[in-house]
């Protein structure tokens, strides 16, 4: 097999898991994982990524300080603009996704309680043992995002590699300042998004469902 048939293939099998076993990872899997996306490329060498990494009892902290922001009705607030639309095509991979998750869990499409219930597993990180908070310096602003985003894809490519799940959350970065302040992280970083990590569980039926991807077609503007 050659390395491209290789990378092909972990490409293929990594998928956003929405269901943990509550089994840890150990320290040096993480490590692991870390040591391999540490190679990707960034602006100027800048390597701009940091990670906050939970286990244990620090996972479960950080879900209830979640829970509890939004039991209070906290307002969303993130460090970078929220998306300001899904046109066209995009809208509809959006939408297809999002069909594709309710039909795997059995809520119905008009079902508006069932389709938030859904949402709001986000923030109990999916039950996931562990959970990576990912910050950029905000003076680096979107190309440090930019750079990091190429982490966060290495991390989670890594870590198909070595049998563990991932699902990268922008929806964590929404409570920016909650999360700035439960982890003690200083001003100047911005939180990009998290990546809740562990075991998949394979019986859980959200785990089952695969989005498509657009074909080099559909990517691809040669010019002659």
């Amino acid at each position: 097999m050659t390395q491209i048939d290789t990378l092909t293939d972990i490409l293929k099998a990594r998928s956003s898991c929405r269901a943990f076993r509550p089994d840890p990872v150990d320290d040096a899997v993480i490590t692991r994982i870390v040591e391999t996306a540490r190679h990707v490329p960034s602006w100027c060498n800048a390597q701009p990524w940091q990670l906050t990494v939970t286990k244990g009892a620090a996972t479960d902290r950080f879900r209830d300080a979640l829970a509890q922001e939004i039991a209070k009705g906290t307002p969303p607030a993130a460090d970078l603009d929220w998306p300001a639309s899904y046109s066209g095509v995009y809208g509809d991979r959006r939408r297809a996704c999002g069909f594709q998750l309710y039909d795997a869990v059995g809520i119905d499409k008009a079902d508006r309680a069932g389709r938030t219930a859904q949402m709001m597993r986000n923030y109990a990180l999916f039950g996931a043992p562990h959970v990576a908070i990912v910050t950029s310096p905000a003076e680096l602003g979107a190309y440090g995002a930019m750079d990091s985003g190429g982490f966060v894809t290495a991390f989670t490519l890594a870590a198909t590699a070595l049998g563990v799940a991932t699902i990268a959350q922008a929806a964590i970065a929404a409570y920016a300042p909650t999360v700035r302040s439960h982890f003690d992280l200083p001003q100047d970083r911005l939180i990009l998004c998290a990546i809740s990590f562990g075991y998949a569980d394979d019986t859980a039926p959200v785990n089952r469902f695969r989005t498509q991807r657009a074909t080099p077609a559909d990517i691809i503007d040669w010019k002659v």
